[in-house]
């Protein structure tokens, strides 16, 4: 069964509203963080301060916008595939929110990567001395980390095979 109209349209919604509010948090650090000393929310644990990551997670690839927009436009397009043609079941509805967040997190870093070619970054946890990151980053780890949990807990054995077989069943 292939997604309903309605629920394609609440399902756009949400990843429209998702992006907004990674963009507006990021808008709102190049306003306030940009060129400023770092915003300490709590000391030695949690600051806010400005960074244009040109590369991806933990700096990777930096300076490789290209591959970059390009491996991203190629998650997206396979997400969103799998995401409409996942059955319509209501057990596969916390599957499509978690595949929600991770399109919306690599939606919103490559609406970066296209306007500025660079990702803002600018939640820092300073205990571990953690890579600065950002919105679209929290909805990318949150949503790979429970579509992990229900791949190993929640889905039998026949459901991971039928959502991931490709070519015909046997």
């Amino acid at each position: 069964m292939k997604l309903q109209k309605r629920n394609l349209f609440l399902s756009l919604a949400l990843l429209c509203i998702l992006m907004l509010a990674d963009q507006y948090t990021k808008l709102l650090a190049i306003s306030h963080l940009k060129g400023q000393e770092p915003f300490v929310i709590i000391r030695n644990v949690l600051e806010l301060s400005y960074l244009e990551n040109t590369g991806a997670a933990f700096s990777s690839f930096e300076g490789r916008q290209a591959f970059l927009i390009v491996l991203t436009a190629l998650v997206i397009f396979l997400l969103a595939w799998k995401y409409v043609t996942l059955p319509a079941e209501r057990r596969f509805i916390w599957m499509r929110l978690c595949m929600l967040f991770i399109l919306s997190g690599a939606g919103g870093n490559l609406l970066d990567r296209l306007a500025r070619r660079y990702v803002v970054d600018f939640i820092y946890f300073v205990p571990i001395n953690f890579p600065k990151f950002n919105v679209a980053d929290i909805y990318i780890t949150c949503g790979v980390a429970l579509l992990a949990a229900l791949l190993f807990f929640y889905y039998t054995e026949e459901e991971f095979d039928r959502l991931f077989a490709f070519g015909r069943k046997k």
